[in-house]
């Protein structure tokens, strides 16, 4: 229920206006001066102030300055009798939301107040929104221990208050987006719009209307004028997700905008300019892209201002423990299925499983487990059937053909070796993560056993 204060210095209008609101369904509170009526707002939470323009010791005009001075965006309705309108035109340039001049019909102050309150709601939901996309999208929430990730969180932290371009790349699912939403969210430009673009996801002729928007009858089909992202993303932040899939003839405007911020729709003369932040993301090679001329050097160049580098998870193992139990927590929540564990067991298989799909494969995983779980615990039985486990890596012997236990162990280790790097696709980070050492053991021991 919303509440509203009503402040006049006539006990009457007090009393009627109390009785019209709350049968109009607000809850009320009344004040009889100015004085009496800033207490108020200072402790409770209103979503609107009803009030009269003269009053004696502190008019209308000066009470709408205090209310400013503690709440910018709470909404006033100044109620004004004849002959003081302009004093009304006065509170709207301070700030009043509109003004109601007496006597008023019922239903017309109803309008008001309930255009008011409604305002008010949106900015208070607005605010809150973007709260919990601060809160989401703070860096501690980005998960990881990692020295790798570390670098990450540090190099994130000295370019979010600038406007440098940003190039994220990493394999698919290591959270690219998840970077460039935090760098947004912790930028000067946090109350303004971040616009997301899949590059790969649109034809050219889709993806050129996507990003600069295109005039009515510029193509088959283009039946109204429509706005571009460049354009939606004014004052904010334009996020190109798999830029290295944007067609050449895309790549020309693209670079243009980049570098003007100025661009004309499709199929139109105009030129609109705009001011944008751009962050790109990518799972190619970019700079091999170029080479083979695939794609624009200037553009490269022009994107990769600042390059942020996710590592996958295999070279991060450290970190899957503390992903998984993120997951499981923040899932279970979702699932109303209280606090959840994970079994040693499970932990375990958890940590020696290659994870090609990187975090986004683990997170589906933890919520299938999560999902399937029928106690507080998750244990190996509600984890995926195809999670990589030690097993992976047994290694058939010919036991008739053994030479003496130092020769064995050498040929133990070689055939481990050989098959954690199929495992891994001769990733050497991947398999070192399979074989539980460190990627310079495993270098000196191919190296020892000429796998190299």
């Amino acid at each position: 229920m919303e509440t509203v204060l009503i402040v006049d210095d006539e006990k009457n209008y007090l009393v009627v206006l109390s009785a019209f609101l709350s049968g109009e369904g607000y809850e009320t509170l009344t004040a009889a001066n100015a004085q009496e009526a800033l207490q108020i707002v200072e402790t409770v939470d209103l979503d609107l102030v009803l009030t009269d323009m003269k009053m004696p010791s502190m008019d209308g005009i000066a009470f709408l300055k205090e209310i400013k001075k503690m709440n910018p965006e709470l909404p006033v309705l100044m109620m004004t009798a004849y002959g003081t309108v302009e004093k009304a035109v006065e509170a709207m340039q301070l700030g009043a939301f509109n003004f109601i001049q007496k006597p008023f019909k019922n239903e017309t102050l109803k309008q008001m107040v309930d255009k008011a309150v409604g305002t008010y709601r949106l900015v208070k939901e607005n605010r809150q929104l973007v709260a919990a996309l601060e809160s989401r999208y703070r860096f501690d929430d980005i998960i990881g221990k990692s020295k790798s990730m570390r670098a990450v969180f540090d190099l994130i932290q000295k370019v979010a208050h600038t406007k440098a371009t940003v190039l994220v790349t990493g394999e698919s699912g290591t959270g690219k987006e998840l970077i460039a939403k935090a760098i947004h969210f912790n930028s000067p430009r946090r109350n303004k719009p971040f616009i997301a673009v899949s590059c790969a996801a649109l034809t050219e002729t889709l993806l050129e209307s996507e990003l600069f928007g295109h005039e009515q009858g510029a193509f088959t089909g283009a039946t109204a004028m429509r706005k571009g992202r460049f354009e939606l993303a004014d004052g904010g932040t334009l996020f190109l997700d798999e830029i290295g899939e944007v067609p050449p003839s895309v790549q020309v405007k693209l670079l243009r905008a980049i570098e003007e911020m100025r661009f004309e729709r499709v199929g139109g003369t105009r030129t609109i300019a705009v001011d944008v932040r751009l962050l790109a993301a990518t799972n190619k090679d970019l700079k091999a892209e170029v080479e083979r001329q695939r794609f624009r050097e200037d553009l490269y160049f022009r994107i990769n201002v600042v390059h942020i580098t996710l590592p996958s998870l295999t070279e991060r193992p450290e970190d899957i423990p503390l992903l998984a139990t993120y997951f499981a927590k923040k899932l279970a929540e979702e699932s109303q299925k209280g606090d959840m564990t994970i079994s040693p067991e499970a932990m375990r298989v958890l940590c020696n499983h290659r994870w090609p799909g990187n975090v986004r494969e683990l997170e589906h995983a933890m919520e299938r487990a999560v999902l399937l779980s029928r106690g507080k615990e998750i244990t190996i039985d509600d984890l995926p059937k195809d999670l990589s486990t030690f097993a992976d890596l047994e290694v058939p012997l010919d036991w008739d053909k053994l030479g003496n236990l130092p020769e064995t162990l050498e040929a133990i280790e070689k055939k481990l070796i050989q098959k954690a790097l199929a495992l891994s696709n001769n990733v050497q980070s991947r398999a070192a993560s399979l074989l539980g050492i460190p990627r310079a053991n495993l270098q000196y021991r191919l190296k020892k056993h000429n796998l190299v």
